[in-house]
Parts: structure tokens; C-alpha cells; sequence
């Protein structure tokens, strides 16, 4: 079977869920054709996907978030300004991704959380069938607990979250821990799709810090604490523009371009893992025993934190107060039920993958186009 990736291509999350999603369809006798993944002029592709990708790489220009001037947080403002102007562009991408599903052959297409994909379906309508994957489409399940945030961030954040699985046949939503499927949403609830180099690596307990931060904004405070602390090793992970590969501050602090062998050896034998609350890092800390503290920076993240907060893999602060985490790993016990739910992974993604995939045998002319199912926005 011939598969099509798109993928949207901020932070590693989706890139990294990308790879391993590309290996179990491999392991399975599938091919992946082509792998679309969305740019910005404020994010750059990282060297460790084009590296781990087997399938060829495009770029298109999509929708970004962009940051406060300090660069910590999401500002809404800011974004809807700047991705309004750049709308003819992505009409533009939509044809292109419109026309790569006809050119590659494709007979399933995976999305994962790229808005201009359910925008492409709903302009253009292909035949073929398509599955969204992320932990995102947990948010429209109708068991999912929200923190007690705006209900203006929560419902743009669902609304957002339909808009990129407009013509999915089935939504997987990955998630901490098992519920039930959510059967009126199209919901399949599957555990963390994690890298197999995660699954083969023991953690250990070192006695630096680890951390990961979206926007280096957050550099600053790391710094700050750093100035009180200079007694605790530190090395954070950060995507920073024209900076070196490794900016060493001083013996015990170091900023790191993010590097997926790197980040993940320095993740293993870190004493504690601090981070931006991206889905991805935060299971990966999980599996390997870490306590986490996590800084979320804009809506999406603070449900991540809340929702793994639950699970008592970490407590949430507005800031990063490694002194907190420190405090919290002495008294943190590993979810050994976590590995094994991660474990099942394989087997559970692929009966639904399989599932998707034998739609393109019978396709519909008017394919399942549930669109948002606009009746049911409300929290």
C-alpha cells in the first residue's frame, strides 16, 4: 500500500511521531511515497529528519504560530496578522498538497495535525481516504478533562483541531493512558507513537537537568536561575536561529541545538527533565522514569501539562523554577502501567492504519466529509 505523509513541521513532535510511523508501516510491507512537510520563514526543518526519513521530503509553506516579542508564549494577536497575509500562499500550498495526492499514487493519506490538510479536503474533496494522528483529537474526545483555562483558548484550540481532520475517516488520538474510543467522534484512543531507540533505551539517574523549550525566549530564565545555581549542571535543548551547535555558557550550563540522538542520550541520564510541555518529550520522560516540570507556552501545552499532571508524571509552572522540579523528583515514582500501554502501540495503530488503508479499495464518491460537526463546539 502506498502512503502519503504531511506532517506539520513545528517543534519535533510531529516530524519525530513522522519517522516512527514510517518504520511500522515499513516493518508491515507498506511504502511511504513522499513525506509533505509544512515551513514558515520562523522554523527550519531539523537536520535529524532528513536524516531518519527514508521516504522523499517536500516542503509548503503553511500556517504558524508566532511568539511574544520575548519569544516565550503564543501571541493569538500576532498570529491570525500574520497568517491573514499570508493566505493567497497558502491557497497555493492546497493545490500543491492537492496535487501531490494525485501525482504520488497515494492510497492512504496520514496527516499529522497539518491544518492545510483538512483545508485541501474540504476544497478539493480526494478520493482517498485519510487518517489524522496526534494527541490533539484527544481534545474532541467526549471524556477528555480540560485545565481550567479561557473558554475562548479551549474552544479556538477544538475548533482548530477539527479544521486539520476535515475528511478523516478516523481520528487516532494518542494519548497518557487508555479510554475508551469515542465512536461518535471517530475517535481511536492509542498509546504514544515513540521511536524504537526510546523503547530500546534504559534511563539512568544522572545528576544534571535536561530541558527542552520551544522558544528560546525561555533561555533567559533558565540563565537567571542558572546565576542562583551555578552548582547544578544543566543542558536544555532549544531550536534558536544562528546560534551554535552547542552554546556552552559555562561548565555547568549549555544550550544544545536540538539533535534527536543527542536529545534523547542526554534524556536518559538526566536526574529530571524540564520542558515546553510538548506531547512527545513529555511520554518520552515518562517511559524513561523522569520527573517533568512543565512550562507550557500556549494553549495546547497547558492541556498537555494538565493532562500529565493527572497521570503524576509532573507538576506545571508558569516559569522555569528548576528548584520545583528538584523538589518534586524526590518524592517521584515511574508509572511502570505507562510502558506498558506504550507498548502496545504497534500492534493497536496498525489494526487501525490497516482498517483506513482498506477503504481505498472501495472508494466513495462522496467520501465521509463530517467537516467540524459545527453542533458540537461546545465545551
Amino acid at each position: 500500500m502506498k502512503v502519503l505523509f504531511i506532517v506539520q513541521g513545528e517543534g519535533r513532535g510531529h516530524l519525530t511521531q513522522a519517522i516512527t510511523m514510517e518504520g511500522l508501516l515499513r516493518r508491515n510491507g507498506h511504502e511511504v511515497v513522499e513525506v509533505l512537510v509544512g515551513k514558515s520563514n520562523f522554523r527550519h526543518l531539523p537536520g535529524f529528519f532528513n536524516r531518519s526519513i527514508h521516504a522523499p521530503v517536500k516542503r509548503f509553506l503553511s500556517p504558524n504560530f508566532l511568539p511574544t516579542p520575548a519569544n516565550k508564549r503564543v501571541s493569538l494577536s500576532r498570529s491570525v496578522a500574520y497568517n491573514f497575509i499570508k493566505a493567497p500562499s497558502y491557497l497555493r500550498s492546497m493545490h500543491y498538497i492537492h496535487q501531490r495526492i494525485q501525482e504520488t499514487g497515494a492510497e492512504l493519506v496520514i496527516n499529522f495535525y497539518e491544518l492545510l490538510t483538512g483545508l485541501t479536503y474540504l476544497l478539493y474533496r480526494p478520493s482517498v481516504p485519510q487518517i489524522s494522528i496526534g494527541h490533539q483529537y484527544l481534545f474532541l474526545h467526549r471524556d477528555f478533562e480540560f485545565p481550567d483555562k479561557g473558554r475562548g483558548s479551549l474552544w479556538l484550540l477544538r475548533f482548530f483541531t477539527r479544521l486539520t481532520c476535515i475528511g478523516a475517516s478516523q481520528k487516532l488520538a494518542l494519548s497518557f493512558r487508555d479510554m475508551e474510543d469515542d465512536e461518535h467522534a471517530r475517535i481511536r484512543v492509542v498509546p504514544p507513537l515513540l521511536r524504537r531507540e526510546v523503547l530500546s533505551c534504559e534511563g539512568m539517574e544522572g545528576d544534571y537537568l535536561h530541558g527542552y523549550m520551544v522558544n528560546s525566549g525561555f533561555g533567559e530564565n533558565i540563565k537567571a536561575w542558572h546565576e542562583e545555581h551555578p552548582q547544578v549542571p544543566l543542558h536544555f535543548f532549544w531550536d534558536k536561529p544562528d546560534e551554535a551547535e552547542v552554546c556552552k555558557v559555562d561548565d555547568t550550563l549549555s544550550f544544545h541545538q536540538i539533535d534527536d540522538v543527542k536529545f534523547l542520550r542526554y534524556m536518559a541520564g538526566c536526574k529530571a527533565y524540564a520542558t515546553t510541555a510538548g506531547f512527545e518529550s513529555v511520554c518520552e520522560a515518562m517511559y524513561l522514569g523522569k520527573p517533568l516540570l512543565m512550562v507550557p507556552a500556549h494553549i495546547e501545552q497547558d492541556c498537555n501539562a494538565y493532562d500529565a499532571a493527572r497521570t503524576g508524571a509532573g507538576i506545571v509552572s508558569d516559569g522555569f523554577d528548576l528548584q520545583k522540579l528538584l523538589n518534586f523528583s524526590e518524592s517521584y515514582k515511574p508509572d511502570a502501567q505507562f510502558r506498558y500501554w506504550v507498548r502496545s502501540c504497534d500492534r493497536r495503530i496498525m489494526n487501525y492504519i490497516e482498517a483506513g488503508m482498506s477503504l481505498s479499495h472501495y472508494p466513495a464518491r462522496n467520501f465521509p466529509y463530517p467537516y467540524c460537526n459545527m453542533p458540537d463546539m461546545a465545551l
